[in-house]
């Protein structure tokens, strides 16, 4: 390998020898690390620097001297430029190979752990179409190819599809998204040629004008559809004739809303979402952890929060239950408890459950769920878990023999970490999104429990992310 004199540094004949963070690739040149984008371990290519930090490089491949057996041909057209499905150039076997290391790795570097079962990830079936929630944003910004930047007449700038990632003004045109099952795909472009055809205006983030904004789109596992209008402006007769537009070409939507936000940013959780016409709900059914048990219901609403891939779920909460080992008696607290899926499944199997959320709407909806399954020992609470897990609320509630906790990607607060250590419970599952942040906080925890098995499952083929279920056990 040699370095040629160029203005940008160009390395080449270099092997990547690894997949990384961000869905970048890793090599190793001059003794630095370099992540470079849309390459596979085994690949050899000549690679162009872009950016140099301290510790690190980032890099492009220009040339390719020979192409890695993990390779696979790109399935979607938008590869390249979507920030999804980073890794659909890669064999999904060697997909699931770099998350297992990824889990392993994470352990092992960052929570410095080394005598623990790490089992073998469970695979994702379907690979695509997975999702049952998507959300695509309207936009003035359309993303250009170098091509149409080079010419002068760069004609229709509006887009309807995903943020281009590191562009929060840009928006990427999807034609077709391997992600969600139709009718996800027809709607979005019915929407998209409606509101050309009508002359609507797209959003302008950079000066918050533009009438259409979002679309979110939910499906059920039931085959039942929910549609999420997002617009700035109250304008009812250009929002009710899109509406009906649509009904009209898809009598099967169950679920058809419309929400008028003003604010900056396009959280809804504030918003009111208005029911236009069908149900308020669409109902999402999941398998008991013991087969003979009647399986779950789930109401799914505008804002309500669900694992976004309904086939994998239920194989992550089995395996949170297995860890469990629920013998009947157990007070169970569950953490970041959402809609309450993970309490209400595990709730027929232990004595109470409690569950923890920040989210008030959220707890409304895990109260409904409970509700329409006939649990009567799982009990909400709202209020951050580092703020209410004090004395106060363990004489009140008890003190827990088991504890799930499934937080956000940034992990678990440390205030809530020591609270959870004060309790001290005899297990700890710990489901996590992101083995790095899980792998810190099991770190703070190494004194007093055993990480003893831990199970990766991908949710997320195609892309770097992986989750991961943690056992611990008390020392004693």
């Amino acid at each position: 390998m040699r370095r040629s004199k160029q203005e940008n540094q160009v390395f080449e004949k270099v092997t990547i020898i690894d997949a990384g963070a961000e869905g970048k690739a890793v090599a190793r040149v001059e003794e630095r690390v370099i992540f470079v984008p849309f390459v596979v371990p085994g690949d050899v290519v000549d690679i162009q620097v872009t950016k140099t930090k301290k510790n690190y490089y980032e890099g492009k491949a220009i040339h390719f001297h020979t192409k890695s057996d993990k390779r696979m041909d790109p399935f979607c057209t938008h590869f390249g430029s979507c920030g999804g499905c980073r890794w659909q150039n890669m064999q999904y076997g060697d997909q699931l190979f770099f998350k297992q290391k990824q889990v392993e790795d994470h352990l092992k570097r960052i929570g410095k752990f080394s005598d623990f079962e790490l089992l073998p990830i469970l695979p994702s079936s379907p690979t695509t179409f997975y999702r049952n929630k998507l959300e695509y944003t309207f936009s003035n910004r359309r993303w250009l190819t170098t091509k149409e930047m080079r010419n002068e007449e760069l004609g229709m700038r509006n887009a309807l599809g995903f943020h281009v990632p590191g562009m929060f003004d840009k928006v990427l045109d999807i034609q077709t998204c391997y992600l969600q099952q139709e009718p996800s795909n027809s709607i979005r472009l019915t929407l998209k040629n409606y509101a050309m055809e009508k002359g609507l205006s797209f959003y302008d983030i950079r000066n918050w004008t533009g009438f259409l904004r979002n679309v979110i789109i939910r499906t059920s596992s039931t085959g039942e559809v929910m549609v999420i209008l997002v617009v700035r402006d109250d304008q009812p007769d250009e929002i009710f004739a899109m509406l009906d537009h649509l009904s009209l070409l898809f009598p099967d939507i169950t679920s058809l809303y419309y929400v008028v936000n003003q604010k900056k940013n396009d959280s809804l959780f504030d918003q009111k979402c208005i029911l236009y016409k069908g149900e308020p709900v669409i109902t999402e059914r999941m398998t008991a952890f013991r087969e003979k048990d009647p399986e779950l219901v789930f109401m799914i609403g505008p804002t309500s929060f669900f694992q976004t891939n309904s086939y994998q779920a239920p194989k992550l909460y089995r395996t949170a239950a297995e860890f469990a080992n629920l013998q009947g008696h157990e007070l169970v607290y569950d953490l970041y408890t959402g809609t309450g899926t993970i309490a209400i499944y595990l709730a027929r199997y232990v004595n109470q459950v409690v569950g923890i959320e920040s989210v008030e709407p959220a707890i409304r909806d895990a109260e409904q769920n409970a509700e329409i399954n006939g649990i009567r020992n799982v009990r909400f609470v709202a209020g951050e878990v580092e703020k209410l897990l004090d004395a106060a609320f363990f004489e009140t509630f008890g003190k827990p023999d088991l504890i799930i906790t499934d937080p956000p990607r940034s992990g678990m607060h440390e205030k809530g970490v020591r609270a959870i250590l004060a309790l001290a419970p005899e297990t700890i599952v710990y489901i996590s999104c992101n083995p790095a942040t899980q792998a810190r906080d099991m770190a703070l925890m190494k004194d007093h429990y055993k990480l003893v098995r831990c199970q990766p499952v991908d949710m997320f083929p195609h892309t770097q992310h992986v989750e991961n279920v943690a056992l611990l056990k008390r020392e004693t």
